[in-house]
């Protein structure tokens, strides 16, 4: 299945997408997709639904983001050799942990919105792992068994707040709007090896990013596993699984977004987004 959040910021019903690309509305059948909706048995009901007994959505309503209630947002750094090539940083032994707020999340076609004063506001696009069953040191084996779906996302990232101010990476990360998520979750039977997917970056027209999620250092399994020693992983928590080579400040020289700019990302089998980026 194909889960949507649909309407105004802060007011968005659940959906689905139908065979035809269509959005359906849940609403009737489902109060919000959050972790709770997330649990193997929820989705089951959900899949046992017949989506053409559900409300059409009229076209071109907004897409919010499409999991709601969430938990943690758990970032991996450095997980594409080349992304740790370009960044001049050594290849990790084992990932690289940082956290996101829960703030920073926005919708599949919202504008970015560039901090104050900004100058090194960059882009990292990256495969999105939605949790669905708690994770408590689990196995690599048995990692992906807790997985309920899979998103697009941004980790944007200001390199001054990140870099040069003390070195916290959380605090360049989580200004409002640096995490879009969506268009869709595809849950875990639509993308049954979420290390073999396509990822596409484009600012202003411009190819920025062209990789493949087989290029991650650490496999998602790997990383549940790796982080559910660390913590434990709740039902809507999200981990961001790191970014390929391609990120502006690997450019020489850098280039970072300006309000104006226009952001195209994609992964194969979990949709586009489309970003302005605007000043605050």
């Amino acid at each position: 299945m194909k889960l949507v959040r649909f309407g105004a910021p802060g007011k968005e019903l659940p959906g689905l997408i139908d065979a035809t690309g269509t959005i359906r509305d849940l609403s009737g059948m489902l109060p919000e997709i959050n972790g709770a909706a997330l649990a193997p048995a929820s989705l089951a009901r959900l899949r046992g639904l017949d989506p053409q007994t559900l409300p059409v959505v009229p076209s071109g309503t907004r897409l919010g983001p499409p999991l709601a209630g969430i938990g943690k947002i758990v970032c991996i750094g450095l997980n594409y050799a080349d992304h740790a090539r370009e960044a001049s940083l050594p290849i990790p032994q084992e990932p690289i942990v940082f956290m996101k707020a829960q703030t920073a999340i926005s919708g599949p076609n919202d504008a970015i919105v560039l901090p104050p004063g900004s100058e090194k506001t960059d882009w990292e696009l990256e495969l999105v792992i939605a949790i669905g069953t708690t994770a408590r040191r689990v196995a690599v084996g048995d990692a992906l068994q807790h997985v309920a779906g899979y998103m697009t996302g941004l980790d944007m990232s200001e390199r001054y707040w990140q870099i040069e101010r003390g070195g916290q990476w959380t605090k360049g990360k989580s200004f409002d709007t640096f995490a879009p998520i969506g268009p869709w979750l595809a849950t875990a039977d639509e993308l049954r090896s979420p290390d073999e997917v396509a990822m596409q970056l484009a600012v202003n027209g411009e190819r920025m990013q062209d990789s493949h999620s087989a290029n991650m250092i650490f496999s998602p399994a790997q990383i549940i596993s790796y982080v559910s020693g660390v913590m434990t992983l709740l039902p809507g928590d999200l981990i961001f699984t790191g970014t390929p080579a391609g990120v502006g400040m690997g450019m020489n020289p850098p280039r970072y977004l300006r309000a104006g700019d226009r952001i195209d990302a994609s992964i194969a089998g979990l949709g586009e987004q489309q970003h302005a980026v605007v000043a605050d």
